[in-house]
């Protein structure tokens, strides 16, 4: 038997991965996301992973419900010509903000971070984390 299943495009994956890391930071779940485009869950889990190509005028719909320019699904994708005036130094940067907000901890204190509305607490919160950092770079 020979296996004709076509692999997902690097920009399909990409882009579907982008909306999951959005739609995890909104705390959103797939079926709230599938309500609001008309469609089931098990259609934005095939976005997500790649499977199925998500069209131009659903996107728009995706970036609107999700509150970010359409542009923001296509941030550091693979095969994305950096220009000279962003470098690599912004790539990479922006590489470790997708990251950190892909892990659990990182959603969690994300979360929390937001919840926050006192910005000397939020100050503090920031030096303390700096602190951490500093000590175990010590280590």
């Amino acid at each position: 038997m020979i296996e004709n299943k076509k692999k997902p495009n690097p920009i399909d994956i990409h882009v579907g991965s982008r909306i999951r890391l959005r739609r995890t930071m909104l705390g959103m779940s797939q079926e709230k996301l599938g309500e609001s485009l008309g469609i089931t869950f098990q259609q934005i889990q095939k976005y997500e992973k790649g499977t199925n190509r998500v069209g131009a005028s659903r996107l728009q719909n995706i970036s609107n419900i999700l509150n970010v320019p359409v542009s923001f699904f296509f941030e550091d994708a693979p095969g994305e010509a950096h220009s000279a005036a962003g470098g690599m130094s912004e790539s990479s940067s922006s590489n470790y903000v997708v990251d950190f907000l892909s892990s659990s901890e990182g959603l969690q204190l994300n979360r929390a971070f937001v919840k926050i509305t006192d910005p000397k607490v939020r100050r503090r919160l920031v030096d303390l984390v700096k602190a951490l950092a500093a000590e175990a770079d010590m280590e």
